[in-house]
């Protein structure tokens, strides 16, 4: 559990297993350790006080665990891509902002398409469990929320393959066609559109995922014949 607050969430998981929490405000853990003794000395739960994403380096524990959350709204995509690029974890059910959790969980042709929708497709799949209104807090804030569920069945794709995402929605609105040729030779892409049956005009939130992996290993697969010399089809 990651940023269990006053441990609202907290009572309720030390209940069905053992929890692994982090808190980074020190005032918060010292009342942690208050309210949970009795938990922290059964060894049901253990507290580490400190900034989450400085302590996660390729994995944040050394054992296969869930992340399950209330998570901090100003860092909740940063940790969401830090546990689906953990091998350890193996499934993620969090509370966002509305506005986050439909872009993890869209699908290709709804406008909120975009990297994030793909990374998460290429590993797992994800959809929302519930949507949580401004008036289920005190006091209610001015966005909406969204508890949502990743469920992981792969590794995460590699760097390469992201970093052409990045080229591919980094203008959403323009074609998928103008964004890559800000990286991509014109040709190159070309013979990648014939093969898929791409239109030159079709937008990044319009291609499906496993099209972007088609699209990413033909263009590296081009890309690499044209280098050693060969340019036979």
């Amino acid at each position: 559990e990651i940023g269990p607050g006053l441990g609202d969430l907290t009572k309720f998981l030390v209940d069905v297993k053992s929890v692994e929490a982090f808190e980074v405000d020190t005032d918060l853990c010292k009342l942690l350790h208050s309210i949970f003794k009795e938990e922290i000395d059964t060894k049901r739960l253990h507290i580490n006080c400190g900034d989450v994403l400085q302590a996660w380096k390729s994995e944040l524990v050394d054992e296969p665990y869930d992340l399950v959350a209330n998570l901090p709204y100003y860092i909740a995509t940063n940790i969401i891509l830090k546990a689906l690029a953990d091998p350890m974890c193996k499934n993620i059910l969090v509370m966002v902002q509305l506005e986050v959790a439909e872009k993890f969980c869209a699908t290709h042709g709804e406008k909120v398409f975009g990297s994030l929708s793909v990374i998460t497709q290429s590993i797992g799949e994800a959809h929302i469990v519930v949507k949580v209104p401004p008036t289920a807090f005190e006091p209610p804030p001015k966005i909406d929320s969204a508890v949502f569920l990743i469920q992981k069945n792969s590794d995460r794709s590699d760097e390469n393959f992201e970093q052409m995402l990045k080229v591919a929605f980094k203008q959403p609105r323009k074609t998928l066609m103008k964004n890559l040729l800000a990286v991509y030779d014109k040709t190159l892409l070309q013979e990648a559109y014939e093969e898929l049956n791409l239109t030159l005009t079709i937008r990044p939130h319009q291609v499906s995922t496993s099209d972007y992996h088609q699209l990413y290993k033909i263009t590296r697969s081009l890309d690499g014949r044209r280098e050693s010399g060969d340019t036979s089809k």
